[in-house]
This record gives C-alpha cells, sequence and structure tokens, in this order.
C-alpha cells in the first residue's frame, strides 16, 4: 500500500462534517477530500472540503485513508460491500477518534470507526469496524459493539450489553446490562431498553416495546 498523506471521506453528510472537525483536531494535515455518488455535489465544497466526485474514486486516491461517513449503518455496510468488489483494500480504511476520547487498554476499536466529543469506554469494550460513536455515547464494562451499528448522541449501555450488526440506537436511548440488540435492530431516540430486542425490529418507549418487525436490507 502506498504511504498515507491524505483522507478521504465517503459520503457528503452531516456526520462528514463532524469528521473533518476531528480530523482537524487530530491535526491531520494531508489532504482531505470527500467522495458523493450525487454529480450534483461534485466540485462544490462539503463545508470547507472539496466533493471531488463518485463513491469509486476512492480507488484511484491510493495514497488516501478511507472512512465511511454515512450515518446508517446498512448505508455503510452497502458501501463497503461494493468499495471490496472494486478492490479496495480493507487496510486503507482509517479510523477517526476525537483526541480527548481515552481508550484503556482492556477496549479496543476497529478500523473505519468514528467516534465524536465525550465518548466513553471503561473496561473490556469491543467496538467493531465501520461503527459511529456519536457525541457523550458511554459504553460500560463488557460491552460489545458489532460492525456498522449507530450509536447517536447520549446512548448508554450498561455492562456487558451486546449490540448487533448495523443496529442503530436513537439519541439518548438506556439499555441495561446484558440485554442484547439484534442486528439491523432500531431503538427509538429516548427508549428504556429493558429486555433482548430481536433483529431487525424496532423497539420505542420508557420500557421500550417493539412496533414493527421484518430485517431491512
Amino acid at each position: 500500500m502506498a504511504a498515507v498523506t491524505g483522507l478521504v471521506l465517503v459520503g457528503a453528510s452531516g456526520l462528514a462534517r463532524e469528521a473533518t472537525a476531528v480530523a482537524v483536531l487530530l491535526q491531520h494535515d494531508g489532504p482531505l477530500h470527500v467522495v458523493d455518488d450525487d454529480p450534483l455535489r461534485w466540485g462544490t465544497l462539503h463545508g470547507l472540503v472539496p466533493v471531488l466526485g463518485g463513491v469509486d474514486l476512492v480507488t484511484e486516491l491510493v495514497d488516501h485513508e478511507v472512512v465511511l461517513a454515512l450515518g446508517k449503518g446498512r448505508l455503510r455496510r452497502r458501501i463497503a460491500t461494493r468499495l471490496a468488489m472494486v478492490g479496495l483494500d480493507p487496510a486503507r480504511y482509517g479510523t477517526l477518534l476525537h483526541p480527548r476520547l481515552v481508550l484503556p487498554g482492556s477496549c479496543h476499536v476497529g478500523a473505519g470507526t468514528i467516534a465524536l466529543d465525550g465518548v466513553v469506554l471503561t473496561a473490556d469494550v469491543e467496538v467493531g469496524q465501520h461503527v459511529v460513536l456519536m457525541p457523550h455515547v458511554t459504553l460500560t464494562h463488557g460491552c460489545t459493539v458489532a460492525d456498522y451499528a449507530t450509536l447517536c448522541a447520549g446512548v448508554s449501555l450498561g455492562g456487558g450489553v451486546e449490540v448487533g450488526e448495523a443496529a442503530y440506537l436513537g439519541m439518548n436511548a438506556s439499555v441495561r446490562e446484558g440485554v442484547r440488540i439484534g442486528a439491523d435492530a432500531t431503538v427509538g431516540m429516548g427508549s428504556v431498553v429493558l429486555e433482548d430486542v430481536p433483529a431487525g425490529q424496532t423497539w420505542v418507549g420508557v420500557p421500550a416495546r417493539p412496533i414493527r418487525t421484518g430485517v431491512r436490507t
């Protein structure tokens, strides 16, 4: 792999603006670009960052790390699959962790993950690849967050919670210790989850209850 000199964010999104702010705080001094499949964005600025063109351009920017800056995990998963099919080396995925994040030695964060200001990992926490942790997310001892999951601002997980692949937890949701959130499940903002949420279901309320079923693609 070529020596890394730049960073390219996939998706001209609000998350990309936040990821850009983290890159600046990390004193990333190489070129910073955005790619997006909307041709109306090409040649414009997203914030202060130029949008170069479509997503497949990342295969040509061989000296750039890649971060998927799409807010929904299923979209990040879809783009990661697409880029793998056109030959993107997984080693090119970068990680953007806010400089105030303290990462204990017993915790691990996978490639491609974005963690914004105020995120807390306490002990023995495993965070997968391409996960998004929005501001003030708290992951306590023994939590596991699978690839492509999205935890919105203020989410709190009790000890030993498992969050499945591409699950989405809305703002200020709380999950009791030992509970499992299934793959592709959604937890509504402000919800309090006291029992396991099956894969693909949407749960809301205090305490949270299901409102619909069906795995999303």
